[in-house]
């Protein structure tokens, strides 16, 4: 198939309309779409002479659709849906099913039966998996920087000097990881299937019809971006840790990891309420650095990624019924498009 980029297609409808039950994540060779029971992924599989070529171009095989059923614990436990704790609940499960969803799209690459893996991962697998991605970003978000700053806190005498320098220090660790990520070749499709799955889901809440020449014309720009959400989490940060002043190195390592389910709850409520009133002209220049933020972690998706995006958004709005549904039931997809 011929990539046909959607740069040149003419943006006509606005970047989305109201929030939809819907949220998403891009995958190896596709992307994992989520609703609030369901949760599906749609990848390209290789054509029989592409896995015989370990340097094979982009996949050019039918599109794979596999959909999941999915129970959120935020629906069962009315308790948890508490402001901060809820963010913390949401994030985790979306943390959990993002890996599986890549697993079986790495199924789909290798010519597995459906995206199915030779092998089913425990739930134990799947716990180390949750917590070897916590640690690293913790420490390299968290840790690093007050260690960093750390080697010239005798000099400061200043414990606002102190959290002001380790906040510029975090953020500039962060974006520094955004450039790396972004100057990748072998992420680069990964982007454009980030870029199809924001595409997809504005289209659907726009409410205009879902096909790919349709999708194109939307920005691959979304306000509920997990790349804006990690940006307002290094913002946050700085003042949740400035009332620690200035312990021992011990003490501040430690109020940095604890402080990190708090600094995401928190990070949490301020996106889902930025989502909820985008079109406040106020909320539009808050949201304006997470979303040019975007532009390092997106990339223009041709007509073939916006197919495999929407035969995974298709697939869980068949596989569920999102008229009726409560706030409650929304809670934990703010931000996960």
């Amino acid at each position: 198939m011929a990539a046909v980029h959607a740069a040149g297609v003419r943006r006509a409808l606005p970047a989305s309309g109201e929030d939809r039950p819907v949220g998403g994540q891009a995958v190896l060779e596709g992307v994992m779409m989520r609703g609030v029971r369901t949760w599906s992924v749609a990848a390209r599989a290789p054509t029989a002479e592409q896995l015989e070529d370990p340097k094979r171009e982009p996949p050019a095989g039918e599109i794979v659709v596999r959909t999941m059923p999915f129970a959120s614990v935020l629906r069962r436990r009315r308790m948890l849906r508490l402001p901060l704790l809820r963010g913390i609940i949401a994030l985790g499960e979306s943390l959990g099913i993002g890996l599986r969803a890549l697993n079986i799209s790495l199924g789909v690459q290798v010519g597995e039966p459906d995206g199915e893996g030779k092998e089913e991962l425990s739930g134990r697998a799947w716990a180390g998996a949750v917590a070897l991605s916590l640690v690293f970003a913790i420490g390299l978000f968290f840790v690093v920087p007050v260690g960093l700053v750390s080697l010239i806190k005798g000099s400061l005498h200043s414990a606002t000097l102190f959290w002001l320098i380790e906040g510029v220090v975090r953020t500039a660790i962060f974006l520094g990881y955004l450039v790396l990520l972004s100057r990748l070749r072998e992420l680069r499709r990964v982007f454009e299937y980030h870029g199809a799955e924001h595409k997809a889901i504005a289209c659907y809440e726009a409410g205009a019809e879902l096909e790919p020449s349709e999708a194109a014309r939307f920005s691959r720009l979304h306000p509920r971006c997990g790349t804006s959400f990690l940006l307002i989490v290094m913002i946050v940060a700085i003042f949740v840790f400035a009332p620690f002043g200035l312990p021992a190195w011990y003490w501040l390592i430690v109020t940095r990891v604890l402080g990190v389910p708090v600094i995401a709850g928190i990070s949490y409520e301020i996106i889902r309420l930025a989502a909820r009133y985008r079109r406040n002209r106020v909320v539009g220049l808050l949201i304006a650095p997470g979303l040019a933020l975007q532009r390092l972690t997106t990339r223009e998706p041709d007509l073939g990624q916006l197919a495999v995006a929407l035969a995974a958004l298709r697939a869980v709005i068949d596989a569920e019924a999102a008229d009726g549904l409560t706030a409650a039931d929304l809670v934990g997809l703010e931000v996960v498009a």
